[in-house]
C-alpha cells in the first residue's frame, strides 16, 4: 500500500496539470494510524466532490464496546461519530480555489438520529482487542484547483494535514467527550426502548413531561429557547415507564383507536402532532423531543392536490364518479383533494396493514428489544399503519359531511363518503388507529376515544366533557361509512412503466433537498410526504427505486411483496447493496415513503392482483 508521504510528493508533482489529472491518486494510502481510501475523484471543481474513506483500527480508535454491544447503540455510535467528523471537519478545512474546492464535509445532518452509511463500526477479530471497536468513516472531497488546474500544494496540505488532524480528533475515543458520547448513545437506546413498550401498552405514542415540542422556525428545527412551555400530561393520560439509562420518566400516552387534539387557533395543535409524526424517528440529545416517541409504522395522511394516482382502489371512499370514472381501479393525473387524501390512505395500508391475528382493533405484536443483546428490526410492514391527520392540510368534502348538506345534497349524489364515517371501521376491522387535529368539526366527537384540548401547548383531557357536549347536541347526521370498511387491492407494477435511465443505458437520478426526485425523465413531488426529513433518505429511496426495478420487478409481484423484499435485504446486507461503490450519504427510510415515492411517478402503471 502507498504511504503518505508517497500521496503527498505525487500531489505535489500534479501542481498546475489539469485537474482530469487527479484521477490519478484514486485508490487506497497507508496513513500509519489510518487507511485514506478514495473511491472516486471528480472530473470537474464543479462537479459533484470526490467520495473518501478513512478506516482507523480498533487498536487506534479504541471505541468500547459497551456503545456499540446492540443494535440500538451502534446506529447512535455513528451518528456521533458522523457529527464529530463533521464539527471537526468544519473547523479545520478551508477553502481553496475555485469550486468545491477545500470541501471537506460529511452527508448533511440535522436533528433526527438515522441509521447512515456515513460511519461504520470495524469489530476486532483479535482476542487482546476484542472489546474495542475502530470505525470507517466516508466523506465528501472538493479537490483544490485554480480554475481547472491543480493546485498541488493545497492538495497535499488537505489530504496529509487536514484529514490526519480531523481524523484524531472526531474518530480516537481519547480525543471525544466520553460523557458527551454516552448521553447520545443512550438517549437513542431509551428512545428506542419507550417506541417498543408502546403496543403491549395499549398506546399509538408517549410525550414525556418536560418536553420541548415548539420549533424556532419553519426553517429552523432546532428547539425553540425563550418562552417555550415544557410539556405535562393530563393526569388521566399519564403513565410511567423504567427506561434503561435515564430511569423512571412519565408522560403522555395516547391510546390506540381515534383520538382528537383539539383546542384554539396558536394553541399548539398541530405542533404536537407534528412531533408526534417525527416521533417514528429518534432525537438529538437537547433537541426537547427526544422522549416523544411513536408507533414506527405511523404515516402522516394529508390532502395532495394535483398529484398522480395509479390504478388505487378509493372506492372505500369515493364512488360513483360522474360520467361512470371507475374508482375500483382510480387513475388520474391530476387528483383533487378528496381522490388524493384517500389514495394517501389507501396506499399506506396497502403497504403496511397485516390481517390481525385475534380481535378487532388490536394491534399486532410490535417487536421486541433486547437490551444486552440487539434490537431486532423488522420492517414496518409487519405493524398496523397509525394515521395522522390535520384538519389543515386535509380537504374539507373529505372528513365531514354535515347533517345540512346530507338534507340538501342526497347521499347518491355525493361519491364522497366522509372520514368521519369510516375512522372506526378502519380501527374495527383493520386495528388502524388515528389521531387528528381538529379545531373546527365537533362532529368527531361521536366517533372520538379520546380528546385532548390543547391550552397554551398544555392539555388537557376533555373526553368526558366532548362526550356531554356530543350528548347534549345531537347532530343526528346519518352514517355514510356502511357496516364494513372495504377491501384493500394489491396492485402490481408494470416494470416498463419504472424507467430511470431517460431512455439511455445509464441510470439517472438526482434529490434537491428532501422534497423532489429526478427519476429517468420525471420530476417527483414528494413536497407533501411530510415524514421524509432528511436529503440522505431521499437518495436512498432513489437507489432503492433503482434496485427494485433492477432486481424484484417482475410483472408478478405486487408492490407490497416488492417493498417487502427491499426492505429485507437492506435489513440483512445495509444500504450499501443499493449502490455498485460506496455512498456515504444515505440515511435509513421506511417503507411508506419509498413507496409514496414510486406511487408518484406519472408514468406508473399497474394492475390489480
Amino acid at each position: 500500500m502507498i504511504n503518505k508521504e508517497s500521496l503527498q510528493r505525487h500531489l505535489l508533482q500534479l501542481d498546475n496539470r489539469g485537474y482530469k489529472a487527479y484521477k490519478d491518486i484514486q485508490g487506497n494510502y497507508d496513513f500509519s494510524e489510518f487507511t485514506l481510501i478514495i473511491d472516486y475523484v471528480q472530473g470537474d471543481p464543479f462537479a459533484s466532490p470526490s467520495k473518501f474513506r478513512v478506516r482507523v483500527p480498533p487498536n487506534i480508535a479504541q471505541i468500547p464496546r459497551q456503545l456499540f454491544n446492540s443494535r440500538s447503540r451502534e446506529i447512535a455510535l455513528r451518528d456521533y461519530l458522523t457529527r464529530q467528523f463533521d464539527r471537526a471537519a468544519h473547523s479545520i478545512s478551508s477553502k481553496r480555489g475555485t469550486g468545491k474546492s477545500g470541501l471537506i464535509a460529511v452527508t448533511g445532518l440535522g436533528q433526527e438520529v438515522l441509521e447512515r452509511t456515513s460511519a461504520f463500526i470495524i469489530s476486532s477479530n483479535t482476542s487482546d482487542i476484542e472489546n474495542l471497536g475502530g470505525v470507517e468513516l466516508r466523506f465528501a472531497v472538493g479537490l483544490p484547483a485554480g480554475g481547472r488546474s491543480i493546485l498541488g500544494l493545497q492538495a497535499a496540505e488537505m489530504l496529509c494535514e487536514d484529514i490526519p488532524q480531523i481524523v484524531s480528533q472526531s474518530l480516537k475515543y481519547a480525543n471525544l467527550n466520553a460523557a458527551e458520547c454516552r448521553r447520545h448513545v443512550e438517549t437513542v437506546e431509551d428512545a428506542d426502548w419507550l417506541r417498543q413498550q408502546l403496543a403491549q401498552n395499549g398506546l399509538v405514542a408517549f410525550v414525556a413531561d418536560g418536553s420541548i415540542l415548539p420549533r424556532r422556525s419553519g426553517v429552523d428545527n432546532r428547539p425553540l429557547l425563550n418562552n417555550a412551555v415544557a410539556f405535562q400530561s393530563p393526569p388521566s393520560l399519564k403513565v410511567e415507564f423504567n427506561c434503561p439509562n435515564r430511569g423512571l420518566i412519565s408522560g403522555m400516552g395516547i391510546p390506540a383507536g381515534i383520538t382528537l387534539i383539539v383546542g384554539g387557533g396558536y394553541h399548539g395543535k398541530s405542533t404536537l402532532l407534528r412531533a408526534i409524526e417525527l416521533g417514528v424517528y429518534n432525537r438529538i440529545p437537547g433537541d426537547g423531543r427526544e422522549l416523544v416517541v411513536t408507533d414506527p409504522a405511523a404515516v402522516k395522511i394529508r390532502a395532495e392536490d394535483g398529484r398522480s394516482v395509479a390504478g388505487v382502489d378509493i372506492s372505500p371512499f369515493i364512488n360513483h364518479l360522474p360520467q361512470g370514472r371507475d374508482t375500483a381501479q382510480f387513475y388520474t393525473e391530476n387528483a383533487s383533494g378528496s381522490t388524493s387524501q384517500a389514495a394517501n390512505i389507501i396506499e399506506a395500508l396497502e403497504v403496511g396493514r397485516r390481517k390481525k391475528e385475534e380481535g378487532k382493533g388490536k394491534k399486532e405484536e410490535a417487536h421486541s428489544f433486547v437490551l444486552e443483546t440487539e434490537l431486532v428490526a423488522i420492517s414496518e410492514g409487519d405493524l398496523v399503519p397509525v394515521l395522522l391527520v390535520d384538519e389543515d392540510t386535509a380537504a374539507t368534502n373529505f372528513m365531514i359531511r354535515d347533517r345540512r348538506m346530507q338534507e340538501l345534497i342526497a347521499k347518491d349524489k355525493e361519491p364522497i363518503t366522509p372520514f368521519i364515517d369510516k375512522v372506526k371501521l378502519l380501527y374495527a376491522d383493520c386495528g388502524v388507529s388515528t389521531i387528528l387535529v381538529m379545531g373546527g368539526s365537533g362532529d368527531y366527537f361521536d366517533v372520538a376515544d379520546t380528546v385532548i384540548a390543547l391550552e397554551n401547548f398544555q392539555a388537557n383531557n376533555v373526553t368526558k366533557k366532548a362526550k356531554e357536549i356530543a350528548k347534549n347536541y345531537s347532530i343526528t347526521r346519518a352514517d355514510e361509512g356502511g357496516e364494513n370498511f372495504g377491501e384493500i387491492t394489491q396492485r402490481v407494477p408494470i416494470p416498463a412503466s419504472l424507467d430511470p435511465s431517460r431512455g439511455r443505458r445509464d441510470v439517472r437520478v438526482k434529490v434537491r433537498d428532501v422534497d423532489e426526485l429526478a427519476f429517468g425523465t420525471e420530476e417527483i413531488d414528494l413536497g407533501a410526504v411530510e415524514q421524509i426529513v432528511d436529503s440522505g433518505q431521499l437518495r436512498a429511496i432513489a437507489a432503492a427505486m433503482v434496485y427494485a426495478k433492477q432486481q424484484y420487478m417482475d410483472g408478478k409481484r405486487t408492490l407490497s411483496e416488492i417493498i417487502d423484499l427491499v426492505m429485507a435485504n437492506i435489513d440483512a446486507q445495509g444500504m450499501d447493496i443499493l449502490s455498485p461503490f460506496p455512498e456515504g450519504d444515505f440515511a435509513m427510510f421506511r417503507r411508506f415513503e419509498l413507496a409514496a415515492a414510486i406511487n408518484r411517478l406519472r408514468s406508473l402503471s399497474v394492475v390489480a392482483k
